[in-house]
């Protein structure tokens, strides 16, 4: 390899690459918190040194030219290769110190979180940790967040992931919903209830009635929402039945299970970090304190 052939800066190519994501030099200028004639000089900068033109102005923004198109994947496979090299130098780290982001689903960082963190700080008052409460999966491979706890397997080569359990979920609804619902709760009255949803897909009330032996149709999913804690709110409000952790539902006074003799719904769980910070001190040992605090049996709940 002709080492004197490749000279360029990381600047100007990540310039190019975040315009090419952003659409113009001034969204890419925000995104990089840079001047957006900084952007400019360097794309420029760039395009000079290969001889080529990498944009077209395209109404407010501007487009990939056709050797743009070409290069912007050899440049965005160089970005993530950059990203890994961070991550391998992050994992040198020695000390339990510096920050460390988690992020899991609204309910698990509400619920389950709090108080490992609230350990964590006081095991190690070094640690800066952010946690990142979210439904959607954040992209470990691009350093959104450093360990993950999700709800299925990753199937990411890059990632390492340990199964953590099953918790269980279970309906619950307040006392004078119930009432509602005659003196005794049986799956034919279930089938006249008011549940909360999460949307208006069919995923969730089929899985339910799979899961529990139910026949529940869309009239009986009329409140619906993305939020979980909206939904739990609902549900104590008296409003309708809903489900979550038994972690959750058992610990409030204001609710109780409906139909105790139904099973539970399984709710896997799995902790996730990137297989190129599992040498990171800092990140094992994080880690390592929330597999242990969070294995639960296999049946349990």
């Amino acid at each position: 390899m002709d080492w004197r052939r490749i000279d360029f800066d990381w600047n100007h190519v990540r310039a190019f690459l975040v315009t090419a994501d952003e659409g113009s030099y001034s969204a890419a200028a925000r995104a990089l918190g840079i001047a957006q004639p900084t952007i400019g000089r360097q794309v420029a900068a760039l395009e000079a040194q290969l001889k080529v033109s990498l944009f077209e102005r395209a109404g407010r923004g501007v487009a990939l030219t056709p050797t743009g198109l070409e290069l912007v994947e050899h440049v965005r496979r160089m970005s993530e290769a950059a990203a890994q090299v961070s991550r391998v130098a992050a994992g040198k780290a020695t000390s339990i110190e510096g920050p460390l982001c988690l992020t899991a689903s609204e309910l698990v960082a509400s619920a389950l979180l709090p108080p490992l963190v609230a350990k964590l700080h006081a095991l190690h008052p070094g640690l800066e940790l952010e946690v990142v409460a979210s439904n959607a999966s954040q992209d470990l491979k691009a350093r959104e967040a450093d360990i993950a706890i999700r709800n299925f397997q990753p199937t990411e080569p890059d990632l390492f992931a340990r199964k953590l359990g099953d918790r269980a979920a279970h309906l619950y609804a307040t006392p004078k919903y119930l009432r509602t619902l005659g003196a005794r709760v049986t799956r034919e009255s279930l089938s006249r209830a008011t549940f909360v949803g999460f949307d208006r897909a069919d995923t969730f009330r089929l899985g339910l009635n799979a899961a529990l032996g139910l026949t529940l149709t869309k009239a009986n999913f009329p409140l619906l929402s993305t939020t979980q804690s909206v939904q739990w709110a609902l549900v104590r409000e008296g409003a309708c039945i809903g489900i979550t952790m038994s972690d959750v539902g058992d610990a409030d006074p204001s609710v109780r299970r409906v139909m105790k003799e139904l099973p539970g719904v399984p709710i896997p769980m799995w902790l996730v970090t990137h297989r190129d910070v599992k040498t990171s001190r800092r990140v094992r040992v994080v880690a390592d304190f929330l597999a242990k605090a969070l294995t639960i049996p296999a049946r349990a709940g």
